[in-house]
This record gives structure tokens, sequence and C-alpha cells, in this order.
């Protein structure tokens, strides 16, 4: 029962406030409605009958509205502070206003020569809904740093608060809200993290055969992220996707893991051959004892875990806030975990083992199955060394070739669960009529049964945050929960029914469909909304839209290319007053004088301000609507002339319409057109090279015109870039640590060779799965390097205290690889099993987590295989030089 001025007026005086005073809410920014002022439409044959100019309306309204201060008066013991009143409290007071003495003393006011009232401020954009008309809109905005989920929260308490407060039938109606982007993700990290958790411990149990053991090594989980989210509280990290998706509770107990199978199997051969200690001290040295030989490894294992996480660190822009907070937490998570595999497992072993360790039975048949059958395989594989590298060199050289099949991309589009429609106009519309177009479009877009809520924001605010023309729309499209869309329907099947759909009803309109936050963050990288933006720079604007057309062409030529357009420059309609001077000499007129009716009547500048209750309203002087509408009314305005005549704004100036820029756009210092483009079936950065080259081809570029190439990719790139100059430095910083550990060169390097074979899987469980090479699966590379490089020196330790006992190389390296099979199998398997939930996830946000947790799982497997059989096989190769011809008899299995 409002209209669009009450309804504003409601939002500015109310609601705004009101939210605005929410912590953490930095600024509401009004969009649509009618903003209310106060309008002296003057009429021209009163002003000549009163002999009166323009200018001595607007002076008396500027001269007649303000507040004096008077300092104070003392009274008796009082002191009284003086005010001289004279500020309008509404149209009333405007029309009283006294412009000069008229005759007979008779003043003549602001009312005898101007209808007073009130108005509507002119706009520059518009909101509607659903297709139903206008309404008002706002965007809150909140101060960097803050957490948006609580203070969504908390607004959410205030609306309710205003709602109350509000006149009946007006109530205030979220449309888009961050937080159920916020809420899925989360959710979608609860439910990988407890799975996860739960397949890990159902592992522990199936290999460690014993309950105790299990719960002490799982222990470990919620100990490690007690310590990480201390950590991320002290560093003011908040839990997400980012900072949490990427914790993995089998990397986190490997070291537990390695430390309790160990004191397991010494406590079960001890039991087996009845040397069992007698008092609490002997039991404490035997676990001392059992402790140290694997902490050692353990700890320089988990220190190079989380040495590859360095890199991460490294990163700038984008990727940097998204990915320093998964590095961090990832790394504290990890220390903790460290800690507790040296000090809580011990501890916990020797209060809980003390009556003895009794495996299961299925372990230990699972256990002697396995042993068996490794024993077989190994010593075929180290009879045969340069098969066995042949082999591995072949796979390895065959995966180079799949990462050329890999698309590249900065990170997956994580579906929000919205999608936004930028709706293009000629440049030249009008706002009316794009209002009329935007409500076609919504009742378009309605259509599709899957939509619940379309809202539109066309041009821009009063605060222009985000400046757009009326040729612009803005268009937020809420749709259902999954659940409830027709069977088999996806996203993409969405779009383009939509799509379709506009095209086919919506003539004149063009448009690029993507998601809120996507776009949002595609302007900040390249400053337009678009997977890829060519920019075309040059001093000349029409050079440079030619050669934008010509760029535009051969984008459109690339396969996956969609959505294709040249950023209109060009095209908006310019209604020029160009004031003679000569004409304005021969009539006395100053150029002031002529601004002034064209910035006043015209343009509506305010004057002045009136108080309406606590606020304040700006007073415009205006020509009637009639005078405004074309150039002919235009140019029958009259200025005063000397003498006190009345020159028609024709004579003393050329009135045309004249085509004009609709934006000047400029960077690094010079002008620019842009091509701006979508992807859609491919993968970005073969899209970009692709377009790269047919640019190159097609397009001659004239001299003193250069382009460059914006967009997401240009965060790959510059991510890329940089872990190609810090992974090489990380890697010789584990070669170091290794060679701390196994005083021994050879030896690092072999261990090393886990790296590029454990690639090998990550590489193709990527290319199996369709998905391409993004910042997110080179995070996985980098957090599957780690867990390759502890199983190797787990393994290289062992072998190499049975060389230091006296044992020849091929035997030890025999023995010590079946001495080390089950913890092998189990840090890979806990590792990989751990990610099996992010990797199978549908959830939101679980694009972002797919990749890096099926570079992991795939990589474990290939590294596992290279840690069991070519690390033993070429330990023995190379060490055992001296005495190759020594026994490699297998090992009889360890006693159980």
């Amino acid at each position: 029962g409002l209209d669009l001025m009450q309804l504003r007026t409601l939002q500015d005086r109310i609601v705004r406030p009101q939210l605005r005073s929410v912590p953490g809410v930095v600024e509401v920014n009004a969009f649509g409605g009618l903003v209310r002022q106060v309008h002296v439409t003057v009429a021209p044959e009163r002003l000549a009958a009163y002999g009166l100019t323009l200018h001595d309306v607007v002076g008396a309204i500027e001269a007649n509205n303000s507040v004096a201060a008077g300092g104070y008066l003392e009274h008796g013991d009082e002191q009284y502070i003086l005010r001289g009143i004279g500020q309008a409290t509404g149209p009333d007071d405007v029309r009283r206003t006294v412009i000069r003495a008229g005759a007979g003393g008779v003043p003549v006011l602001v009312g005898n020569v101007a209808d007073v009232e009130y108005g509507p401020e002119l706009r520059q954009g518009a909101a509607t809904r659903d297709g139903r008309g206008e309404v008002v809109a706002a965007v809150v905005m909140a101060l960097r740093g803050t957490n948006s989920r609580e203070l969504v929260a908390r607004i959410q308490e205030r609306v309710e608060e205003i709602n109350r407060a509000l006149p009946p039938g007006v109530r205030i109606v979220p449309y888009y809200d961050q937080t159920d982007l916020v809420n899925g993700t989360l959710r979608t990290v609860r439910t990988n993290l407890l799975e996860g958790g739960f397949l890990v411990i159902a592992l522990l149990l199936i290999f460690l055969g014993n309950i105790r053991a299990a719960l002490i090594v799982a222990a470990a989980i919620p100990f490690s992220l007690f310590a990480a989210f201390l950590g991320m509280r002290g560093l003011g990290l908040s839990a997400n996707l980012m900072s949490l998706g990427a914790i993995d509770f089998g990397m986190i107990v490997d070291g537990s893991v390695v430390m309790a199978e160990h004191f397991v199997r010494r406590l079960h051969v001890d039991q087996q051959s009845g040397r069992i200690a007698q008092t609490a001290d002997q039991f404490a040295g035997r676990l001392l004892e059992a402790a140290r030989d694997v902490g050692r490894p353990i700890a320089f294992g988990v220190l190079i875990i989380m040495l590859v996480y360095l890199p991460i660190l490294s990163l700038e822009g984008l990727e940097a806030r998204m990915f320093h907070p998964m590095a961090l937490t990832v790394a504290m998570a990890l220390f903790a975990s460290l800690l507790l595999a040296l000090a809580w497992v011990p501890a916990a072993a020797t209060l809980l083992f003390r009556g003895g360790v009794r495996e299961s039975r299925f372990a230990i048949r699972l256990a002697d199955w396995l042993d068996r059958r490794y024993a077989i395989l190994l010593e075929r594989v180290v009879t045969r060394p340069r098969v066995t590298l042949g082999v591995a060199v072949l796979i390895f050289a065959s995966s180079l070739f799949l990462v050329r099949q890999l698309g590249t991309e900065f990170l997956p589009e994580i579906d929000e669960g919205a999608l936004m429609i930028e709706a293009l106009r000629d440049p030249s519309v009008s706002l009316t009529r794009s209002i009329a177009m935007e409500g076609d479009l919504e009742q378009a877009v309605r259509l599709t049964p899957e939509v619940t809520t379309v809202l539109s924001q066309i041009g821009r605010p009063e605060v222009a945050s985000d400046p757009m023309g009326v040729d612009r729309g803005e268009v937020f499209v809420l749709l259902r929960p999954r659940a409830e869309w027709r069977k088999g329907l996806t996203k993409d099947d969405i779009r383009e029914e939509i799509e379709g759909r506009l095209a086919e009803r919506i003539p004149g309109i063009a448009v690029r469909m993507t998601q809120p936050m996507a776009m949002r963050l595609d302007e900040l990288v390249s400053g337009v909304r678009a997977d890829l933006a060519v920019k075309v720079f040059g001093d000349d604007p029409t050079e440079n839209h030619r050669v934008a057309e010509q760029v535009a062409a051969a984008v459109g030529g690339v396969t996956g290319a969609s959505e294709v357009q040249v950023e209109a420059t060009e095209g908006q309609t310019y209604l020029e007053v160009r004031l003679r001077r000569d004409a304005m000499a021969r009539h006395g007129i100053a150029l002031t004088d002529a601004q002034e009716v064209l910035e006043s009547a015209v343009s509506r500048t305010p004057v002045g301000q009136v108080i309406d209750g606590s606020y304040l309203l700006d007073v415009v002087v205006q020509y009637p609507a009639d005078l405004r509408a074309s150039s002919l009314a235009l140019g029958a305005i009259t200025v005063p002339g000397v003498n006190g005549s009345r020159v028609r704004l024709s004579e003393i100036a050329d009135i045309r319409f004249e085509p004009g820029p609709v934006l000047l756009r400029r960077e690094r210092g010079q002008r620019l057109a842009v091509v701006q483009a979508s992807v859609k079936g491919r993968d970005l950065g073969g899209f970009v090279a692709d377009v790269k080259r047919a640019v190159a081809r097609d397009v001659a570029l004239p001299p003193g015109v250069f382009l460059a190439f914006g967009g997401q990719f240009e965060n790959q790139e510059r991510a890329m870039a940089r872990l190609q100059l810090v992974v090489p430095l990380s890697v010789a910083l584990i070669a170091l640590l290794l060679y701390t550990s196994l005083r021994s060169w050879s030896l690092a390097l072999l261990v090393l060779l886990n790296l590029p074979f454990a690639a090998v899987g990550g590489v193709v469980a990527l290319w199996l799965r369709g998905l391409h090479l993004s910042v997110s699966a080179s995070i996985g590379f980098i957090a599957l390097f780690g867990v390759a490089v502890l199983n190797g020196l787990v393994l290289l330790t062992t072998v190499q205290q049975l060389r230091k006992s006296g044992a020849p190389a091929g035997q030890a390296a025999l023995a010590g690889s079946r001495e080390r099979l089950r913890p092998v199998l189990m840090t890979a398997l806990v590792a990989g099993i751990g990610f099996i939930p992010v990797a199978m996830s549908h959830g939101t946000g679980a694009e972002v987590q797919r990749p890096l947790a099926t570079v992991v799982i795939g990589g474990l497997v290939t590294s596992t295989l290279l840690t069991l059989l070519v690390i033993p096989t070429m330990y023995a190769w190379i060490e055992g030089r001296s005495d190759r011809r020594g026994s490699l008899t297998p090992h009889p299995p360890a006693e159980r």
C-alpha cells in the first residue's frame, strides 16, 4: 500500500540506520525506490512578469535557509545559548521565502513564481523483483576481516526487530545470504572429516589387530585438531572450507601409526618368545628402546611433511588468502601429531600394554598373507634391478604424456547455489525502458521450476560503490535446494534452459551467466566480469574498438568460447548545448548565467536543504517537465539579457544530438577497449592458450596498439610461477633433512625418487576422473610428497639398521622391507582412505577439495609401490655392489 518514495523513506530512516549500527557492518547501500526532495518548479512566464531571473530564485533560497550562531547570554545565575533559526522545515517555508520587495512594498515570494512540492530525486538505478515491478533493496557491506557467518546472524536478529517496527504490509525479505554458502561448505567439511575419521579408525583396528593400540592412535586425531584450533584462534584464522578442508586424519596419525605398530609387533614377538618384562621399569625400558628405533625417522618424516607445505606460504594475491590458512592449519596439526607420536603414544602404551599385547587372529593372518606374497614379489624385482627400474621409468614417461592431456585452471568453480545474470542493453536506453525489459526478463527466468526468487539491480545506487549505467543490470537468481530439482537435472542444464528462453523471448538484451561471488572475483582480478579479458591498449579509441572487434572475431572461433562481447564504449546519445560566445556577447549574457540555467533548472542540482524531522532533504530548482522534454523545448528556455530582455537559449547556443562515449576506460596510463568471453566445456588454461594463438594469427596490430590478457588464469599463472621457484628450494631442504637422518646423500636421493613416481599416480587419477590441473591439485601433490618421503624414510632407516648389524645389502633390503611392510601400508592406506570422503563428496565446496584428494589417493598408490618395490631394489643394487653375490635368500617371516 505504500509507493516507492514512502518505501525508500522507510529504508533510509528506519532500516538503514538500524542495520548500520550492527557491529561489523561498514555500509548499507540502498538500491531502488525514489529519494524524496523538495522541488521548486519555476514558471518562466511568472518570472518574466515579476522581472526576475532563475538566478534570483536560487539566490533567495540559498540566502534564506540557515541557522545563525549567536553565542550566549547571561541572565542572573543562568546562561542561555542564543540561536537564530532560519532553516526551512518544509515546502511551506520555501514558498514563503522572499525573493525581493515588489511594487508598493509587497514582497515577491518563491511561491509567486514557482510551485513547491515534494518530488523524487533524479536517479540512475532501480531494483525489481520476480517480474512484479519495483522494490526497494539494499546491500549490507561487511567490515574487512569480519566473520561473515556471525555478522549475518546479528543482521538477521536485527531484521526481526526492524520488521516488528515497520508499518503493516511492509517487511524486510532477504534475497541473498552468503551464509547459505558458508554453512553449506562447513557441512561438507564436517561430513568429510567425520567420515574420514571413522574410516581411519576402522583401518587401524583391522591392521593393528588390537583395540587398545587402535584407540591410542585414534586419540591423536582429536588432540591434534584441538592443538590446531588453538593455533588458529591465536593467528585469527577462521574455520572454513580452505583451512579445514585439506586436513587428512590419516596423514595426522601417520607418525602415531608407525610408533604404535612397532610397539605391537615388538611386544607380540616378545610375548611369543617368552621374553616378557618382569617389572614396570623393565617394561618401560623395553618400550623406550622400541621408541628409539623409529623415533628418529618419525620426527624427520613428519617435519618433512610440514616442510613441503612451505611453498604454499609463498603464494601471493588471491591464492595466498585462500591457501595460507590451509597450510598453517595443517602444519599446526602435524606438529601436534608429532609431539603426540613421540610422547603420548609411548606414555599411553606404557599404561595400556603392561598386561601384554595380543593381536587378533584376523590381523595375524592378514599380515602373514601379505608378507608371504610380498616376499615372493620382492625377491623377483630385487634380482632384476634393470627391468624394475626400466618399468618404473617407462611408467613415469607415460605419465608425462598424460600431463599434456590435462586441462589447467585456477580453481574448480564452486557451486554457490545461486546464479547471477548480467543483462546488457543498448547504451542509450532509458531507465524506464530498462525497468520494463528487466521485468520481462524476470518473468521468463521464473518459468524455470527450480527458481525461487529473481531480483534485479539496474544501473547504480546513489552511493555508486558499483558504478553501472542504466543499460546494465545484475540479476540474482535464487534456486531451490538440489533435492527439489527435476530428476537428473544439473546446474548447467538450468543455465542452458534459462539462456535459451531469454534468447527466444527477450530480444535486445545480451546476457552473461555466472554466480554472485564468482562475478565479483572476476571483476577484482581483471576489472571485467568474465573468465577472460583481452585488453586492447592505444591512444585512439576508434582504432582500439576496431582492433577489439577483430580480436572478438578471433576469440569467437576458438573451441569453448561463449558470450564473447566487446565492451560498449560508444553508442551513448548526448544532447549537447554548445554556447556561442559571440551571441552571448551581443546580448550581454554571462557564461555563468547560461550554465546556471542548465545546471539548476534542467539538471536539478541541489541548491539547499530543508529540515524534515531529524533528517535533511535537498532542495532543487527546476523548469517544468515540458520545457525539458526535447531539444526544441530546451531551446525555448529563456536566459536574462541586458535591460531585462529575455533571450531564448537557442539564440545563443547550438542544441543538437551527438553520439558519444558510454565510458572512458584507462589503465596503465592509456585508453583501452575490452573484449570479454566466458568458457564452456573445457579448461580455462587451454582455452587461453588457444586464444593467444588465434589472436596472434588473425589480428594484425597497428603501430602503438598492444594487447594484454587478463582473467582468472592470471591467478593460476602467478601461483604456478611462484611454486616453480619455491618447490625446488623446498626439495633441497628436504634432501638436507634426509641426509641428516640417513647420513648418506645417495640414500637421501633414493628417497627423493619417491617424488616423481608419486606424481605419476596423481596425474593418472586426475586424468581418469576428468579433472583439470589446478592450484588445488598442485597442493595435493605437495601433500602427497610429504607422505611419500615419510614412508621411504621409515623403510630405509630399518634397512640401514640391518645393514649396520652386518647383513649384506641385498638381505638387509629384503628383511628391512618386509619388516616395514605393515607400517608403510598402514601409513599410505590411512592417508589415502582419510581422503576418500573428500574425493567422493558432492556437497557445497567439494569442487575445490576434490582435485586435492584425488591426487593424494592416486599418488599414494604409485608411491607405495615404489617404496615397497623400487627403493629396496635400487638400494640392493647400489649398496650391494661389493657383495652382490651374497645371499638373497628370502628372510623367513617374522615370528608372531
